[in-house]
């Protein structure tokens, strides 16, 4: 059998010392370690989304620009190609211009040359025919 006695009481309080020393030199270092760690914990995984969200943020940026960009360089693109076939336009329009005047320049010289082989042609027929036809006639025309 138990008896409650003044042993107890001892064991009892010795028990609380025992709690309030262990509290005090083991547990509320521990809690307060455990707490710390659990708060570094929570603050690293905070950190660890913000720089995930800022990444985010800036990958998208990023694309964003890269889109830009690319739209950008085919306008440019469609620019340059646009003013390329105006030059060659213009360049051929000259061209045919030059030849133009070319053509019609040779086309008026061949007419002068051909305007001066027939007066050259009918001055000498009719030296020829007056020559004929003093030969035939037997005497000068003049």
């Amino acid at each position: 059998m138990i008896s409650i006695d003044l042993t107890l009481v001892i064991q009892f309080i010795n028990f609380i010392i025992l709690m309030v020393l262990l509290n005090l030199i083991l547990f509320r270092p521990l809690r307060r370690i455990l707490q710390e760690r659990r708060e570094t914990i929570e603050g690293g995984k905070a950190r660890a989304e913000e720089l995930e969200t800022a990444i985010e943020e800036k990958l998208a940026r990023y694309e964003e620009q890269l889109q830009e960009a690319r739209v950008k360089g085919g306008q440019e693109r469609a620019s340059l190609r646009q003013a390329a076939q105006e030059e060659e336009a213009r360049i051929l329009a000259e061209a045919h211009e030059e030849a133009s005047g070319n053509l019609k320049k040779i086309k008026d010289q061949v007419a002068d040359e051909a305007e001066a082989a027939r007066q050259a042609l009918r001055a000498e027929s009719e030296a020829l025919a007056s020559q004929i036809a003093s030969r035939v006639l037997g005497r000068s025309l003049s």
